[in-house]
């Protein structure tokens, strides 16, 4: 064969055969069952009053939104059954932004937590819980 046809023939082989992709894991994000409740009370001599508002604020299409960019190697399913992990995110609200907790667990297929903690910010949140996926899958 000649030298030009070895180089086409390796180039046509090298454009043509896909890179091999490992298998994609598949997170399962728990719905996030966050309230926050505010109020005040104030008063004077010539009266008193207060009041307080809050209520449930789910953050789950928050928390997926957030997996997509802080782990794109990693697919975000609806589907319990077909889960790699399982992710609970808590976001605890009603507190000041100093005070705030979003707690995780990330739980394997066989059901157990290999990671938990509690972080300032949900991308943080996130970060850990990819970042405990990570290092279980090597």
């Amino acid at each position: 064969m000649s030298k030009g046809f070895m180089i086409l023939l390796v180039i046509v082989m090298a454009i043509g055969v896909p890179a091999q992709e490992g298998p994609k894991i598949r997170v399962y994000i728990s719905d996030s069952d966050s309230w926050e409740m505010t109020g005040g009370a104030g008063g004077t001599e010539d009266g008193f009053g207060g009041g307080i508002h809050g209520g449930a604020r789910p953050q789950t299409a928050e928390i997926v939104k957030t997996f997509h960019e802080r782990c794109p190697n990693l697919i975000v399913t609806s589907k319990q059954e077909k889960a790699d992990y399982i992710i609970l995110l808590q976001h605890e609200g009603g507190k000041d932004l100093v005070r705030r907790d979003n707690k995780f667990v990330v739980y394997n297929r066989d059901g157990d937590a290999i990671k938990s903690g509690s972080t300032r910010s949900l991308g943080n949140a996130v970060k850990n819980a990819c970042q405990a996926i990570m290092a279980d899958i090597n």
